[in-house]
């Protein structure tokens, strides 16, 4: 007995001292969390039956509170050093979860989401429980018989890693016992002969050189942009900074997204930079004569337009490994570690829509070939480290109000999925919060079984008119198949797609 005493207490000491120090708040945690920047991820969840809040909360309990960031709020000074930490509370979701009373037979739904929408962009978040909310709403819409709306604080994670943790409480329409499928990067294998090998080696070598340039290049536009750099002042960029968002969104097919993709020997995430740079054409093409009181004036033909792109930097947690860990207890990797990536639109009018395309496939692949993210992702934590969270607010708040949107494309589940029983018609997810001084524009898109879903977050003061932007995109696509049809390329892959 006295020879398993000191390994007792060993434990015991060991138990207390995981007590004491409950896991540090993340640099880029406490950046989302300061009131300079005070971030917020909305996701909207459109549903094809009516919402049951009991069978809801109950699924909460069993599945996303379970999860450590959602069951935890930052406390200042309990960390080393007076830094905030995550502490464990006690979980009461019901105060987390909102039913209003509504109107079933109002006249414009449409009209009374987008609304309440905005509305919960102007409401500050109650610190003193776990930053995360759900508003269900019973009102039916044009594309969805109810809706839920999640609120979650940026701090608790990034976007990948949130929505990932969100899919992972939902299940298969077709078999509700399956996790969602979501389409995973094909890996590359390495030739096999030594005549291949030696052409890899050669290739390799010509790709690091090109990396090594596009590297230095970005390196350079960065710090531009943090000391001077701006982008051209054109009707979407505004003047003053403003918190109130509007989300609009659309449904388009995902199989005219692939016509296109397939036709032009591209990716989607190509695709769809090419029609934010025809659509963005169009929309400031318009605004441009609307404003201009001089007739002779013309658009002009040179535009820096900028959007900044966060991209996650940790490895991609899989949806079952988060299924697990709030099922079983078990651990994943989590936490903000994130960089951005400047990416430049080319805004002009085209004789030959597809230009905006391949422009945008140049563009796209020579982002690929840098690691602008990850020195973005340096240069942010260094800050921190020498200058502390203002200098880091600082230049943040640089990096934002000198470009014009955020951009974000994101994978989702190949085939509909149900939330604890509540089959799923669109996901849409947007963000608010971050320092857009000069500007007033994120925009998302969001895959969903055969739907690509276009989410478009304004500040209503910059861009009035939201949903001609949304149309502007909407019609670039349209006129991009259009063209790809007539032309007759790739006929026997774009029958198939049809």
């Amino acid at each position: 007995m006295a020879a398993e005493e000191p390994t007792m207490k060993m434990i015991r000491i060991k138990a207390a001292t995981e007590e004491e120090e409950p896991p540090p708040v993340s640099p880029f945690s406490r950046l989302f969390q300061s009131p300079e920047v005070d971030s917020f991820i909305i996701v909207t969840l459109g549903c094809g039956i009516r919402l049951n809040s009991t069978t809801i909360i109950d699924g909460l309990k069993l599945s996303l509170i379970n999860h450590p960031r959602f069951s935890s709020i930052p406390e200042m000074g309990r960390g080393n050093g007076g830094k905030p930490v995550w502490v464990q509370t006690k979980v009461n979701v019901e105060d987390h979860v909102f039913v209003p009373d509504i109107d079933p037979d109002m006249e414009s739904p449409d009209q009374f989401l987008e609304d309440y929408i905005s509305n919960l962009t102007t409401i500050p978040m109650d610190m003193s429980k776990p930053l995360w909310e759900l508003h269900l709403l019973q009102v039916k819409s044009s594309v969805a018989e109810s809706v839920g709306v999640f609120k979650i604080h940026h701090s608790l994670g990034d976007g990948m890693s949130l929505m990932s943790l969100l899919l992972a409480c939902t299940r298969k329409t077709s078999d509700p016992e399956a996790l969602p499928a979501v389409s995973a990067k094909k890996n590359h294998v390495g030739p096999s002969s030594f005549l291949g090998k030696i052409w890899w080696l050669v290739a390799g070598s010509w790709w690091i050189t090109r990396l090594v340039f596009n590297t230095c290049v970005d390196l350079v536009m960065t710090i531009l942009t943090i000391c001077f750099l701006r982008d051209t002042k054109t009707p979407i960029v505004g003047g003053a900074e403003h918190k109130s968002r509007r989300f609009i969104h659309r449904i388009i097919s995902l199989d005219d997204v692939k016509i296109v993709k397939t036709a032009m020997k591209m990716t989607i995430n190509d695709v769809l930079v090419g029609v934010t740079q025809a659509g963005l054409s169009r929309y400031l093409s318009r605004r441009h004569d609307q404003e201009t009181t001089s007739k002779s004036q013309q658009f002009p033909k040179r535009i820096r337009l900028r959007g900044a792109v966060f991209m996650n930097l940790r490895p991609t947690t899989g949806i079952k490994d988060l299924a697990d860990m709030m099922a079983k207890g078990s651990k994943c990797r989590w936490g903000n570690w994130i960089g951005y990536v400047l990416i430049p639109f080319t805004v002009g009018s085209e004789a030959d829509p597809l230009e905006h395309v391949r422009r945008a496939k140049y563009t796209m692949e020579r982002k690929k070939l840098s690691l602008e993210a990850v020195f973005s992702y340096a240069i942010l934590s260094l800050t921190m480290t020498a200058f502390g969270l203002k200098a880091l607010e600082d230049l943040t708040r640089r990096i934002f109000e000198r470009t014009t949107l955020t951009f974000s494309n994101m994978v989702g589940p190949e085939e509909e999925v149900s939330f604890y029983g509540h089959p799923i018609t669109y996901i849409a997810p947007s963000a608010f919060g971050l320092p857009h001084v000069r500007t007033g524009l994120t925009l998302h898109f969001q895959s969903y079984a055969k739907k690509m879903i276009i989410i478009v977050a304004v500040d209503p003061t910059v861009i009035p008119d939201p949903h001609q932007l949304c149309d502007d995109l909407v019609e670039s696509l349209s006129l991009f198949k259009s063209a790809v049809l007539e032309r007759g390329s790739s006929h026997t892959d774009v029958k198939k797609l049809q």
